[in-house]
């Protein structure tokens, strides 16, 4: 297979290649430098490249490989040693404290939200959140058990759209 001929290939195999990077990064900047990382190093290492083989199946190995190693190479980057007698990492969760703050908005929007729903979809939902069964829920509600497991659905898909600035956005 020719450079050129390699390079189409490559061009037309590369557009599938987006969703699994924003699957690895979770964010759209991140995977546009995954899918260029790869498509260099498949580039440089068309040689390495056996024709006949599933092309797009050598690239995915390419970008989940790139990913493990750029993965590996932050963590290794942003964890410090103290070489004093102690040795602690700096950087271990074992030391680590976030901001509460944030979480107790968060945790009060949630709770305003749920209050909110109407009775209806709010009751099978809390119980089910406290650890109900649809069977017990529908059993105390003396509905069916259809009726509960829709009723917490739209409760759920309800809650999402009034949450939605605390859903992560992929770009």
């Amino acid at each position: 297979m020719t450079a050129l001929e390699f390079n189409y290939s490559l061009n037309q195999a590369s557009k599938s290649l987006k969703p699994f990077a924003i699957r690895l990064t979770k964010d759209g900047d991140d995977a546009n430098d995954l899918i260029q990382d790869t498509l260099m190093k498949a580039f440089l290492n068309r040689d390495k490249f056996s024709e006949g083989t599933n092309l797009k199946a050598w690239l995915y190995t390419i970008m989940k490989n790139t990913f493990i190693t750029n993965y590996q190479r932050m963590i290794r980057k942003n964890t410090f040693i103290d070489t004093t007698d102690n040795l602690f990492h700096i950087n271990s969760s074992d030391s680590l404290t976030e901001n509460q703050a944030i979480s107790e908005f968060a945790q009060k929007d949630i709770q305003d939200a749920i209050f909110k729903l109407e009775d209806v979809y709010k009751i099978p939902f809390v119980m089910h959140f406290r650890g109900f069964k649809y069977e017990e829920i529908a059993a105390k509600l003396k509905i069916p058990i259809g009726t509960v497991k829709n009723r917490i659905h739209l409760a759920r898909k309800e809650l999402k759209d009034m949450l939605y600035m605390y859903a992560p956005s992929y770009n």
